[in-house]
């Protein structure tokens, strides 16, 4: 069942206007790709500072979303606006495990991990990917909080005293991210033969060279919930590594729109709408970013906020609310739609849509944790009106990591 042109257009339009609200300077920023997202018909907004694509015209935000999911196909969405960092010194593990709260002294060369960094009140500042590089270690963080990031770290490293060095790669390198079922398959055309993608698992990265162009790396993570890869390379060289992949007719380019929907579906969070800093990582379900119950890092603590977070024994202290997962309800509830229990308001939405692939609203907020388990009932107050709706696990849509052959 497909969805008809004019809720295609609704969502469409939806996407469009928030795209346009995000702008955070007035003298945007453009990617390498700019021109080439122009040529290919792309709707170009502000975002996080950067011009870049909503959507193309012709497909929209509906198909390209159904195309990222479907067997044998893959989207390419441009993404250098993310931070790329690469962590030089021999004190840089010890420097990162206090910045952020994972394990990445335990992260085995070419491993990478999901994690979170914290302030002094174990408030979520960023999520960021970190992959034990070997001779260094490669983090890359959001686009829009990418230079609050760095001053905080650089304000840390001034108190750690040790051997670390951050080096940005600002300008000098771009970032795609290629997506779907058939991600692997249009990737490999262009990585040597050499590289055996089935002994890559999600999560693991390697630097290469990409259409014969080096100083390349490729990371096997993504946004979307399915199969993919992010793919740095020198910015002279990725109008040309882009144009080769969309070469293979499985692969098209996708835009932000399409990239907020699918990761909503694959229940992931957008930093600055369900994460911030006065989210703490319990709160935001996801402690597991820190190990389980025994875990070095929940036992040693050593991390900023620590304390706020970990009792002295390493559990997890209770909180007052928690990021749930919610349907039900009868039309879209967008960011800031209120929750309630009868007449008690207990949580708000922090991200909402139309499910291209369920054909229903989801969305995700926060609720006092009385009400967090799965199966509670709920109001939504949508256009003045309450909608019934419940609480409901995440992800909407099963997740296709790869975990290897």
């Amino acid at each position: 069942m497909l969805l008809s042109s004019k809720s295609a257009k609704a969502i469409n339009a939806a996407y469009q206007r928030k795209g346009r609200h995000l702008a955070t300077s007035t003298n945007l920023v453009k990617t390498a790709l700019n021109e080439l997202h122009k040529e290919l018909g792309g709707d170009m907004v502000p975002f996080a500072g950067y011009e870049l694509p909503v959507l193309y015209k012709g497909d929209g935000v509906m198909k390209e979303h159904l195309w990222c999911r479907s067997e044998g196909k893959a989207s390419l969405f441009d993404v250098s606006h993310m931070g790329q960092i690469r962590w030089h010194g021999k004190d840089r593990v010890a420097f990162l495990e206090r910045i952020v709260v994972g394990d990445i002294a335990g992260l085995a060369s070419g491993s990478g991990c999901l994690s979170l960094v914290t302030n002094e009140k174990g408030g979520i500042i960023d999520d960021t990917v970190i992959t034990n590089a070997g001779d260094y270690i490669y983090m890359v963080v959001n686009g829009a909080t990418k230079f609050g990031d760095m001053e905080h770290f650089q304000q840390q490293m001034k108190e750690f005293g040790g051997d670390v060095t951050m080096e940005y790669l600002e300008d000098s390198m771009q970032l795609l991210a290629i997506q779907g079922p058939g991600a692997a398959a249009a990737v490999s055309k262009v990585l040597p033969s050499t590289v055996d993608l089935s002994k890559m698992p999600f999560m693991t990265g390697l630097d290469t060279t990409l259409d014969g162009v080096s100083g390349c790396r490729i990371t096997r993570c993504g946004y979307t919930g399915e199969d993919g890869f992010e793919i740095a390379m020198p910015a002279e060289y990725a109008v040309s590594i882009a144009q080769r992949l969309l070469e293979d007719a499985t692969v098209k380019p996708t835009g932000l729109g399409a990239r907020d929907s699918l990761r909503l579906e694959a229940g992931l969070c957008l930093y600055g709408h369900d994460l911030d800093e006065t989210i703490n990582p319990v709160e935001g379900g996801l402690a597991w970013t820190m190990g389980g119950p025994k875990s070095r890092r929940r036992l040693e603590k050593g991390f900023l906020g620590a304390e706020h977070i970990l009792t002295p024994e390493g559990k997890l202290k209770d909180v007052s609310q928690k990021r749930v997962g919610i349907v039900g309800m009868k039309a879209p509830a967008r960011e800031h739609t209120e929750i309630y229990s009868g007449d008690k308001k207990i949580g708000h939405v922090t991200s909402g849509t139309f499910s291209p692939c369920l054909k229903k609203p989801i969305a995700m907020g926060y609720v006092t944790t009385e009400f967090a388990k799965v199966g509670t009932e709920i109001q939504l107050k949508i256009r003045d009106k309450m909608q019934n709706a419940v609480v409901t696990k995440m992800p909407f849509v099963e997740t296709k990591y790869f975990k290897g052959a």
